[in-house]
């Protein structure tokens, strides 16, 4: 079975330039409470766009609303999360982004005995667990059907990584590189959190502990979580989680490089308070962000068990999905495969008919990622 994607990446890239979302639509920033807003502009100087200050006025309205309603959610549940025991260790997928770990996300919640962050809680991390219920019937219209910087489903109640939980929560990750996308990247060292100093490595793991608990004060399944960035920080994660499970996706790297350019482009387009101008700093980024997270990767996973862990390719998995889940299950100890059976038929039967792209790179391009992910093609087997 072959299963994918999205529309052509030059297409969707003028696409995303050409028809940015109106300005009164959800960005990624309108989660966050005042303070942590308000820090962000004061450091890159209000160096918003003059197109984006309808977006950027709109956004400061609801962080002061999300301010209100966090220390009311504080008031009628701060004791009782902070009660909470999460019995069932999470399941991570790591892997760069563009290496189909949503594929594989979709696949895994299909058990009945998995749970996940949808995106409401990745936007509202701070006031979910009072406010989702009441606010989420209401504001369906405000989200498009589609995500646009790559065409997957989008949807209050989908599916939505926890890295833009921990960003509204007002810890630093590169993802904010995209609010100012002219300033180049941002907070490069929260990528893997080896380099932090051990204070603001604790309150890492503080805040991200914290949201799995309120998660699970809603919800007590097993949770399973996809960030890419935390394919660099398994040592961290096993700190907090010791019997954690882990999946890992690979892709070709060609496939990897492009894609994944063309994601911060479309990105940068839709969400940054600035109009892009100057992006040449792209691609030296996805170039060493996959170098940094993969030499934090590669030393970590040999913490790991045997039953904590399992390695798959991307081509391996849209070849013959259902083979691959099975081996996860059995590998991991996760259970029963025929609970998860039925779901799993049904998500696959409403995607067989997704193609994957084909990416073409110039000879130089293609020399460079060679020379510098040579470790990744070795590994992974792309030699």
């Amino acid at each position: 079975m072959s299963v994918a994607t999205k529309p052509s990446e030059a297409a969707r890239d003028e696409r995303t330039v050409k028809h940015p979302m109106p300005w009164y639509m959800p960005r990624f920033w309108h989660g966050m409470r005042f303070s942590t807003w308000a820090r962000e502009l004061a450091r890159n100087r209000l160096a918003i766009s003059p197109s984006r200050v309808p977006m950027a006025c709109a956004i400061t309205g609801f962080t002061a609303f999300n301010s209100a309603l966090a220390a009311a959610d504080r008031v009628f549940y701060g004791r009782q999360i902070d009660r909470v025991e999460i019995k069932k260790p999470p399941l991570f997928i790591l892997g760069h982004w563009r290496a189909g770990t949503t594929f594989l996300h979709e696949l895994l919640i299909r058990d009945p005995e998995h749970t996940f962050f949808t995106t409401y809680q990745c936007f509202t991390p701070h006031h979910f667990v009072l406010s989702e219920r009441w606010i989420v019937p209401w504001i369906g219209m405000f989200i498009p059907e589609r995500r646009p910087m790559d065409n997957m489903t989008a949807g209050w109640n989908r599916p939505f990584e926890d890295e833009f939980a921990l960003e509204s929560l007002g810890v630093p990750t590169p993802y904010l590189s995209i609010m100012f996308p002219n300033r180049g990247p941002a907070y490069e060292e929260y990528l893997s959190l080896r380099s932090l100093p051990e204070e603001k490595r604790r309150r890492w793991k503080e805040e991200l502990l914290r949201f799995c608990k309120r998660l699970t004060f809603r919800d007590p399944r097993r949770i399973v979580i996809k960030t890419p960035p935390h394919t660099a920080r398994v040592r961290t994660l096993l700190e907090m989680f010791p019997d954690a499970k882990f999946v890992h996706i690979s892709r070709h790297p060609y496939a990897l490089y492009r894609s994944t350019v063309s994601l911060w482009r479309a990105l940068n387009a839709e969400e940054g308070l600035q109009v892009p101008r100057d992006e040449s700093w792209i691609g030296d980024f996805v170039v060493d962000s996959l170098r940094r997270m993969y030499d934090a990767y590669f030393e970590d996973r040999s913490l790991l068990r045997d039953d904590q862990l399992v390695e798959l390719r991307y081509e391996q998995l849209v070849e013959d999905p259902k083979s691959r889940i099975r081996g996860i299950y059995e590998r991991l100890g996760l259970g029963d495969f025929g609970r998860v059976e039925p779901a799993l038929d049904s998500h696959l039967h409403e995607v067989k008919d997704y193609r994957t792209n084909r990416h073409s790179l110039d000879e130089e391009t293609e020399e460079r990622i060679r020379r510098e992910w040579g470790r990744y093609f070795a590994e992974f087997g792309y030699e």
